[in-house]
């Protein structure tokens, strides 16, 4: 729902910074580090305030809906590059956008209103023209479906700086112009900043360790398969020589001895794959049910599964299989 790259966001922590963020806007967009600053009272990670006591046209007057309510200052949404889905943004060219409200669009669902855009909800004890919806940005929790917000213009409540870095720059670049303002304008409080990437991967933390886990063993166990493999190969052409020494004395090729002793191997590897194909779809589709926004599965994940499985079965047994090919038949006959 929004642009997360090329973020960082600041925790107003002084008075002395709060008066100045006007200030320490002005400079760093003249010095081109940044390419425009907003302050809100949740960051773009999060929704801090959750409220009740809305009212509106057609509202059943038995439901309590609660939203989630953020202030904001006019280039919020710029900064964070939220996509307008109907209706317009704030702007300073409208002084009645001092007490207008966008909505997301799960709040615009909630109310039930064909054309929210232009109606007036009461909050508050104040009639709030509705001037935009904003598409749904996953700001809390990605398991669990996106709260209806409300975003509306207050400078009051401003606890969060959130600033978009200049693309002509890289972040270190772009960090040593930005400190030095700070410190400027706030020199009582130490720099300290968040890259709202960061802030944003840390709701995925848990699924990254898994997924860590996960390689790990999958490689762990594709390993110990292989061993299994290699040993198990090795023991069938063991057992298999006089019949390959014969083969041979009759003309077969080491291509002829490589497919006699690969085939079972393939067979046995292609059944396997019929069983944990369907327990994998299975179980993966379980585990994206989780997420309110998923991605879906394709048929080629499989596919490639397979064909992976399959060419390590075959590299993991030529070895033996061709080296069973290539041995002398009148040795193993003669043994024999």
């Amino acid at each position: 729902g929004y642009s997360r790259e090329g973020m960082i966001t600041v925790m107003i922590g002084t008075e002395q910074l709060r008066k100045n963020i006007e200030n320490v806007s002005q400079e760093l967009i003249t010095a081109g580090a940044i390419t425009s600053l907003a302050t809100s009272s949740s960051p773009s990670t999060g929704v801090w305030s959750n409220q009740i006591g809305f009212e509106w046209k057609g509202k059943d007057p038995n439901s309590v809906p609660l939203f989630g309510t953020v202030a904001v200052s006019h280039d919020f949404g710029k900064t964070l590059q939220w996509k307008i889905k109907e209706g317009r943004d704030f702007s300073r060219e409208f002084l009645t956008d001092s007490g207008a409200i966008i909505l997301n669009e799960a709040a615009a669902k909630l109310t039930g209103l064909k054309k929210p855009v232009g109606e007036i909800i009461k909050w508050n004890d104040k009639d709030r023209p509705v001037i935009g919806i904003v598409e749904d940005m996953v700001m809390e929790s990605p398991y669990e479906p996106i709260k209806p917000t409300v975003f509306f213009l207050e400078y009051n409540w401003r606890t969060v700086i959130t600033m978009r870095i200049s693309p002509n720059l890289n972040a270190k670049t772009a960090l040593a112009k930005i400190e030095p303002v700070f410190k400027k304008f706030n020199p009582e409080a130490p720099f300290e900043y968040k890259f709202t990437d960061d802030d944003y991967a840390e709701k995925f933390s848990d699924e990254e360790r898994i997924g860590n886990l996960a390689t790990f063993f999958a490689i762990l166990a594709v390993f110990i398969s292989c061993l299994g493999l290699f040993g198990l190969a090795s023991f069938v052409a063991e057992q298999r020589t006089k019949e390959i020494g014969v083969r041979k004395v009759l003309g077969a090729t080491v291509t002829n001895v490589w497919q006699m002793l690969s085939k079972d191997f393939v067979v046995l590897v292609l059944i396997s794959c019929l069983i944990a194909v369907p327990l994998a779809w299975y179980f993966l589709y379980g585990w994206l049910e989780r997420y309110q926004y998923r991605t879906e599965i394709s048929w080629w994940v499989f596919v490639i599964a397979v064909a992976g499985s399959m060419a390590i079965t075959l590299m993991t047994i030529s070895f033996q299989a061709i080296k069973a090919g290539l041995a002398n038949p009148v040795r193993s006959l003669r043994s024999e």
